[in-house]
């Protein structure tokens, strides 16, 4: 994790991270997993969906071309009213239409 994400307050929802974790399992095992999820656990501001952020990730799904857990990390995203770092081409190619700014982390080299 990037010193200077975590000094600028970095969030993520619970899903997204849940999200992660599941893909270090298909990439190394369950068994092999290691504690690079459960040390960003740690260093983040993780945010656990409340019934208003299950519903605006709700209504960002049903605008089509997104899987539920980008809408809950562009949900995360406008309910705290920052940026979105994400190399998701998926949410990059929706930059414009979203209600809150959208860093390209590809671009960054990050």
């Amino acid at each position: 994790m990037r010193q200077e994400w975590l000094e600028a307050g970095a969030a993520m929802c619970s899903v997204n991270l849940g999200e992660a974790l599941y893909l270090e399992m298909r990439a190394r095992g369950v068994q092999g997993v290691g504690d690079t999820i459960e040390d960003a656990r740690r260093e983040l501001n993780v945010i656990n969906p409340d019934w208003e952020l299950v519903r605006a990730a709700a209504k960002v799904k049903a605008g089509g071309g997104l899987s539920f857990a980008d809408a809950f990390c562009i949900a995360t995203a406008e309910r705290l009213g920052t940026q979105l770092w994400t190399g998701d081409p998926e949410i990059i190619d929706r930059a414009n239409e979203l209600s809150c700014e959208v860093a390209d982390l590809r671009a960054t080299g990050a």
